[in-house]
């Protein structure tokens, strides 16, 4: 789903609840999502339900489910649940609204991110997936679009809520997810979705997000899921320090890959050896000072210049606070 921001059209509401619209953030299977605010000025992003999905009341019911599971999720990495309407016509729901650029439009503007900021983001959203599985939920529809970067750390959103409806089919997968790159092999068979469905659907985000295009590369839909049931995934690219790791997330079969909690363990390590890996590269490249020169005691000579290496460097090393 598209974040940038539009302007409402002649049929979208003006007001929901008690929040007032402002724009429209994009449109997805299930809805259209605004940006608005309530009356103190809090934004949101608020989701409304299309019409025919609304008429539907096993979807009303799975809807409720999904909901009240997102009410249940305790910890940082999520939009938070601010308000919902599950017995409006068009029933909706309201997040927090979180700044920033999502995942996939960080890297498509900016290229691939660095190995440390990769297992940084990768720690901040499995330690995120241990608190939204103690809850009972699963994403099912993790990928850099549904993740936004903000100056506090990554943030997932859209929970659950595409696949609200329950279907299982290629042409359910194909239309309304948009991304199968990012499905797990169960999910294609329509087989039992857990919490090893998000660490696979990690994994894919975490290569894309170091390489810049999905490990299963581009094609059709139906070729795309071929490839996640069938084939095994392309890792050129994914830096030496990750690619193991996200090798076993994308383990075909759900039990052999890595929980959440050992992910987020496993990428904190990964993240701060790299770090300091890249603290010693700057060192190293990094202008040294002039020496001392005759008639300058206290050998100050001119500045040293701030070189485009350090720059480029300081940028790489925040990339997520835009």
């Amino acid at each position: 789903m598209n974040m940038a921001m539009m302007r409402l059209r002649r049929e979208d509401p003006r007001v929901v609840g008690s929040f007032r619209l402002h724009r429209r953030l994009g449109a997805g299977g299930m809805g259209v999502v605004y940006l608005g605010s309530d009356r103190k000025g809090q934004r949101v992003a608020l989701k409304v339900i299309r019409p025919d999905l609304a008429e539907d009341q096993e979807f009303r019911s799975r809807f409720a489910r999904e909901v009240s599971a997102a009410r249940r999720i305790r910890g940082g990495c999520t939009a938070r649940l601010v308000a919902a309407d599950l017995e409006a016509e068009r029933p909706w729901f309201a997040t927090q609204y979180v700044p920033g650029p999502s995942l996939h439009d960080k890297v498509a503007e900016d290229g691939p991110l660095s190995a440390a900021e990769v297992a940084a983001i990768g720690a901040a959203l499995s330690e995120g997936l241990v608190a939204v599985h103690e809850a009972g939920v699963v994403h099912r529809d993790l990928k850099p679009s549904n993740i936004l970067l903000s100056p506090k750390g990554p943030r997932i959103i859209d929970f659950g809520i595409a696949w609200a409806t329950g279907a299982s089919t290629l042409t359910h997968v194909g239309t309304a997810v948009g991304s199968p790159g990012f499905l797990a092999p169960e999910q294609v068979r329509g087989a039992a979705v857990t919490p090893a469905t998000d660490v696979f659907s990690l994994g894919a985000t975490l290569a894309y997000a170091a390489t810049g295009d999905s490990p299963f590369g581009h094609g059709s839909s139906e070729v795309m899921l071929y490839r996640v049931v069938h084939e095994e995934p392309q890792l050129r690219g994914v830096p030496d320090a990750l690619a193991p790791l996200v090798q076993a997330c994308l383990a075909k079969d759900p039990e052999e890959r890595p929980s959440t909690l050992e992910l987020s363990l496993r990428l904190k390590e990964i993240a701060a050896r790299e770090a300091r890996a890249d603290a010693a590269r700057r060192r190293l490249h990094s202008p040294r000072p002039h020496p001392r020169r005759a008639g300058d005691p206290a050998g100050r000579g001119s500045p040293a210049p701030d070189g485009p290496g350090r720059t480029d460097a300081r940028r790489r090393g925040h990339g997520t606070d835009r």
